[in-house]
């Protein structure tokens, strides 16, 4: 078959569109009319003599044969990125931009410390930061839809490598006057199950304070988030396990140190293990590992 008729940007929309499950949403994530894109993919399924789409009134399905060809137009997306990054790596690191993501138990605390120390070794480089749970995290960037992320260890797909940059004790969050708080001799695991408080399912963090003490009460209260889990202890629903960079000076919470290597997480940087910039990666996990904050030990 001559490949000559196929198009990058077509394998584009193909993808979005199995990605997003919707011609819409596809459409305006490639910035292109919806009309367009359809007939974009109509004139793809031709020239590859398959049904990529099964098209109901109700919803679109992705054939058994789309899915394997989707998964193809994947990797020759990935190669055509990585072409370009081998061309733009001569001028500028990481072709001028970085899009750049960590777990949101992390990010907002650590990017701040960070950001002025990154600018200083990076002056030209365009920085797109964001957040989110690691599942969603590592599937963006084995897509390529992310260049690297910060993740808690350990990471086992064997299509991401990745550098550890500093090891992030947990604290004990408690409200003001809790006993925990003082004794020594509690900490996490002597606090009664209902009294610990979660955050939702999804969040590496819970699995850490699950794995820390798996005795936990079948109607435990979860949060979306760490601020919200600090409104909680503060208004003296129970205790938690914070992070130390995500640690402030809330109204009406006490913190405490806990002892044993279960109560602290190591963050790396993971990129694809597939993507020609890995010395670039490497020097930026060790301007990471200069860049730790205080209330870390770096990896390094």
């Amino acid at each position: 078959m001559n490949v000559s008729g196929l198009s990058l940007r077509d394998l584009e929309y193909a993808v979005a569109v199995a990605e997003l499950g919707s011609f819409v949403k596809a459409a305006e994530r490639c910035h292109v009319s919806q009309p367009s894109l359809s007939v974009q993919i109509g004139k793809l399924e031709a020239r590859l003599g398959a049904l990529l789409f099964e098209r109901t009134t109700r919803r679109l399905i992705v054939t058994p044969q789309g899915r394997v060809l989707i998964e193809q137009m994947r990797r020759i997306l990935l190669e055509a990125g990585n072409l370009l990054a081998l061309c733009s790596e001569a001028t500028q690191p990481f072709g001028g931009a970085l899009r750049l993501s960590a777990i949101a138990t992390l990010g907002p605390y650590y990017f701040p410390r960070v950001l002025q120390g990154l600018r200083a070794r990076y002056p030209e480089l365009s920085l797109v930061l964001g957040e989110g749970r690691t599942d969603d995290l590592t599937g963006a960037l084995l897509r390529g839809d992310l260049d690297a992320v910060l993740v808690a260890a350990p990471i086992e797909d064997p299509g991401l490598a990745s550098a550890a940059l500093f090891h992030e004790p947990f604290l004990m969050a408690c409200p003001k006057g809790h006993s925990a708080a003082s004794r020594k001799d509690l900490g996490w695991s002597g606090l009664q199950p209902r009294e610990r408080l979660l955050l939702e399912e999804g969040h590496c963090l819970r699995d850490q304070a699950i794995a820390a003490c798996a005795e936990v009460h079948p109607g435990a209260r979860h949060a979306t988030s760490l601020e919200t889990l600090k409104y909680m202890v503060a208004a003296g629903e129970g205790c938690t396990l914070v992070p130390a960079l995500a640690a402030g000076q809330e109204a009406g919470v006490d913190y405490a140190s806990l002892r044993g290597a279960e109560y602290r997480r190591t963050i790396v940087l993971a990129w694809r293990a597939s993507d020609p910039r890995n010395e670039a990666f490497a020097d930026l996990a060790q301007r990471l590992r200069d860049l730790s904050p205080d209330g870390v030990e770096s990896a390094s």
